[in-house]
């Protein structure tokens, strides 16, 4: 069965993408396309904030890129000797949430020690974070996306936990998206099957979705439609159960 995968690849040091991996290794032909690109900001704050761990209650990371982020800025000699020399086992004795596997990995990589990686989503990921903490503790630090949710947020709010946000990347649509969309459904036909895995992926893939696949689109969504990770689709099933 052919699937097309709207998703952002892993880090090449990462290894082959997990969700590509298992599909092939049942048997399917799973074709990933980039949806998103992102542009980092504010990395000179974000650096000032993160040699400063005794100002906060510890770090969430909802997303890989939050963690490309802090490896920008440890890319002076300086400061990544800083690093490895105090800073992060300052920040290991305070909490390091992470969201899913792949995040946890990538922080995992910097020196830091991740809770929560089998959480999978920001509302249960919240819930770990709001039975583990008091609410007399310094900020969590999050650094976010311009898009980020505001589950994890509100949620720590209303329950009292301090938390201070600074937003590090921008997210936009891949630059080669249309094209590689257009190429894909010119080369291989309509897929059998559709894996989204994010509100912005549905956002900017749909329309060109639907225009390539005609009158088998209808078919598509009724047959194998999956949606991970967003509200805006209602799954007719799920991909295997160890992605």
């Amino acid at each position: 069965m052919r699937i097309l995968v709207l998703k952002e690849p892993r880090d090449e040091e990462s290894g082959p993408d997990p969700y590509v991996k298992e599909l092939e290794s049942h048997g399917h032909k799973a074709t990933l396309i980039p949806v998103l690109s992102f542009k980092f900001v504010s990395l000179n704050t974000f650096s000032d904030k993160l040699f400063q761990p005794e100002k906060y209650g510890g770090l969430i990371f909802t997303s890989p890129r939050a963690v490309e982020a802090v490896k920008m800025c440890l890319e002076a000699e300086e400061r990544r000797g800083e690093w490895n020399k105090s800073i992060k086992d300052k920040w290991n004795t305070k909490s390091i949430y992470v969201v899913g596997k792949a995040t946890a990995a990538s922080v995992q990589s910097l020196g830091l020690k991740p809770l929560g990686e089998d959480t999978g989503t920001a509302d249960v990921l919240s819930r770990l974070i709001i039975e583990r903490e008091d609410t007399n503790i310094p900020p969590l630090f999050f650094p976010c996306g311009t898009i980020k949710r505001e589950v994890l947020p509100t949620a720590l709010r209303e329950n009292g936990v301090p938390l201070e946000t600074l937003t590090v990347y921008q997210t936009a649509e891949h630059p080669d998206l249309e094209k590689n969309l257009k190429n894909y459904f010119t080369e291989q036909g309509t897929p059998a099957s559709i894996a989204f895995f994010s509100p912005s992926g549905v956002k900017f893939c749909l329309e060109a979705v639907q225009g390539l696949s005609g009158e088998e689109f209808t078919e598509i969504k009724k047959r194998h439609w999956y949606c991970l990770s967003s509200d805006h689709l209602q799954p007719s099933g799920r991909l295997h159960e160890t992605l």
